[in-house]
């Protein structure tokens, strides 16, 4: 059998050792080398929306490591790293999910690595490194952090849900978005924004939030989150009948999710 077919076991393990050992090696190096004196050396779609020198050299160090071990696998990554490869695996990256939370040394930044087989993600793993925690997945095995099974709460009842999200950093964009949580906040417990999409995926998946939804996110953003959020019990999805996109991310227990997602659909979550 061949990468090209059904993943055999041995290839799940191997992927997911290899992201376990990339995560963690990006993570040391992204909490003990952090300069006190970090800046902003680009920016993105715009003048908040930042990459620091550690996020370049930290993609750099994950995107080395993997492709010395596996030459023959594909490369996406948030900083620039694309690679077709040949053997139908592609590793989709994201070196500091939460790049602001790091140039301000908040600890809510996270490593997010995640193996896809034919377009299908396989293997995740999400490594927060001021938390101590990783989180791990591969698909039909479940979800962990570190080694202990980790599940979704009990779909709550709307009102009773602490939802997740996070913003663009276009304005008018952040103007659409502050008007559905505007409109939301009555209906549920509470809002919470960390920062971090990848570890909000995660906190659904451990039962520290009941819900999270965001507009704008990219692959790289989601893939390991999204699929240690389904291996922990939750429905992931966009706009009701699609699949989560950059339109659109919605995360949650069934029964739960089903009201968050029509609710976000009638505010109008999925555009600016």
């Amino acid at each position: 059998m061949t990468e090209q077919d059904e993943p055999s076991g041995r290839l799940k393990q191997e992927l997911l050792d290899l992201a376990l050992e990339a995560a963690t090696l990006a993570g040391d190096f992204l909490r003990d080398g952090r300069p006190d004196d970090l800046g902003v050396a680009a920016t993105k779609t715009s003048a908040i929306d930042v990459v620091t020198e550690m996020d370049i050299a930290a993609e750099k160090l994950i995107t080395g490591l993997l492709s010395d071990r596996r030459p023959e696998d594909g490369l996406l990554g948030e900083e620039g790293a694309s690679v077709e490869g040949t053997s139908g695996v592609e590793w989709v990256i994201d070196p500091i999910d939460g790049t602001v939370n790091y140039l301000y040394g908040l600890p809510s930044w996270a490593i997010s690595i995640a193996a896809r087989v034919n377009g299908e993600t396989l293997v995740g793993v999400v490594h927060v490194p001021m938390r101590g925690e990783t989180f791990r997945a591969v698909l039909g095995e479940g979800a962990f952090i570190g080694d202990r099974p980790t599940r979704v709460r009990p779909a709550a009842k709307l009102g009773l849900a602490l939802v997740g999200t996070g913003f663009g950093y276009l304005a008018e964009r952040k103007v659409q978005q502050a008007e559905v949580v505007r409109r939301l906040i009555p209906e549920v417990r509470d809002i919470r924004r960390g920062g971090s999409a990848a570890i909000d995926l995660c906190d659904v998946a451990a039962g520290r939030l009941d819900a999270y939804y965001e507009r704008g996110l990219n692959p790289w953003d989601y893939a390991a989150g999204d699929l240690i959020a389904r291996e922990a019990g939750a429905v992931t999805g966009g706009r009701p009948g699609e699949p989560l996109s950059p339109a659109l991310t919605v995360a949650a227990p069934p029964g739960l999710f089903e009201r968050l997602q029509a609710r976000l659909n009638e505010l109008g979550a999925w555009h600016d």
